[in-house]
């Protein structure tokens, strides 16, 4: 138990600190004075001063923050040229979403060393059609087909590739054919009627069909930190866009008066963190890969305390030529912050309530639908 939360807080920590750099390395290089670099949210519990900054501890490990000088009060700034609030626009926007970008590359470095250890995927030809999809009240489920069925035959046509599949098939739209199967290493023959009319995007007989299966496949080494960065990229890509979906339909739900039950607070995510350590290293990294998008998307939202937040701020004055005062904006910050420990300690007590209730691994199996990890 104690490595297992001690992995656990090392895994926040590179999660937090890569994304506090950002906006720590962007400030110090814009000639701004950054007066903390806290790791947690305050209470300080320790602290360090270096250089200027104070190096801080805080009581809550979940979060982290840069305080720059001259960010939220215009009326204690003792060093002007050093301020936040008189950079330019560009240069203080960079500063806010530079914490996000860090996390997006640290997700892309993430997945781009899963591809380079497990290889990089591609499709490869197998010389026969399997059914992955069933459309529900298609002919093919009517006359018994399952998923994972392998198409060997339409009436006394061989086929060998998706095209040649559908080719067939549409031969004998409205009209008895028999096709031949292979399902749990028994060859079958079932009688089909596939659909007469078809709309856009329709087949005739109602399935989803691959020809191809996916292997990894190994590059000359010196070739893989390529690959993988590319792959990288478009697993991050992947992630990010199903994260932006699951949020809309979790704001969908919420204006339909549905509360989320998916949603994973710290509790959660040291119980699925523990879970997929368990799976190994690579699989650890591919799971930091996925959180650091996460946090990337969650992070660019427009709400109070979080960067998208303070961007949509910046965002206001470019639109009407003036800036928030900062004590303003720093009170829309502050209420925003309390909000959002007020969730996660809301998020905590339903976590550890339904994991007394269901043990892990029910806990597990019911924030992910019962797919597991």
């Amino acid at each position: 138990m104690f490595l297992s939360i001690l992995s656990f807080i090392v895994f926040i920590s590179i999660l937090v600190l890569v994304h506090e750099l950002g906006h720590f390395i962007a400030a110090r290089r814009a000639g701004i004075w950054v007066e903390e670099f806290g790791f947690g949210i305050p209470p300080r519990i320790f602290g360090i001063k270096r250089g200027g900054t104070i190096y801080s501890i805080n009581l809550f490990p979940f979060g982290g923050f840069v305080r720059l000088h001259g960010e939220d009060d215009e009326g204690k700034i003792k060093k002007p040229m050093e301020a936040f609030i008189n950079k330019s626009w560009g240069t203080r926007f960079l500063i806010v979403i530079a914490g996000v970008i860090m996390n997006v590359v640290l997700a892309i470095l993430a997945f781009s060393v899963v591809y380079t250890v497990i290889g990089i995927p591609r499709p490869v030809e197998t010389g026969e059609v399997r059914i992955i999809e069933i459309v529900p009240g298609s002919p093919a489920e009517n006359f018994g087909l399952k998923v994972g069925d392998v198409v060997k035959k339409v009436g006394e046509t061989q086929v060998f590739v998706s095209g040649n599949l559908s080719g067939e098939v549409n031969k004998y739209k409205g009209e008895e054919v028999l096709l031949t199967i292979v399902r749990d290493n028994t060859e079958s023959e079932v009688l089909v009627v596939p659909n007469k009319e078809t709309g856009v995007g329709e087949g005739a007989l109602g399935v989803g069909i691959t020809s191809t299966r996916i292997e990894s496949h190994f590059p000359p080494l010196w070739q893989r930190p390529f690959y993988g960065v590319w792959y990288g990229l478009k697993e991050a890509f992947f992630w990010g866009s199903v994260i932006v979906l699951g949020l809309f339909q979790m704001i969908w739900h919420l204006f339909q008066g549905r509360v989320p039950t998916d949603i994973v607070g710290p509790t959660g995510l040291y119980a699925v963190t523990t879970e997929v350590s368990k799976q190994g290293i690579i699989a650890v990294v591919n799971w930091m890969g996925i959180i650091s998008i996460n946090l990337a998307v969650l992070n660019i939202m427009p709400f109070p305390a979080l960067d998208g937040g303070r961007a949509a701020f910046l965002l206001l004055e470019k639109a009407f030529g003036k800036k928030v005062r900062p004590k303003i904006e720093g009170w829309f910050h502050m209420v925003g912050l309390v909000l959002l420990i007020s969730l996660i300690a809301a998020i905590t007590f339903r976590e550890v309530r339904m994991i007394s209730q269901l043990g892990l691994s029910g806990y597990i199996s019911a924030i992910t639908g019962g797919q597991g990890i």
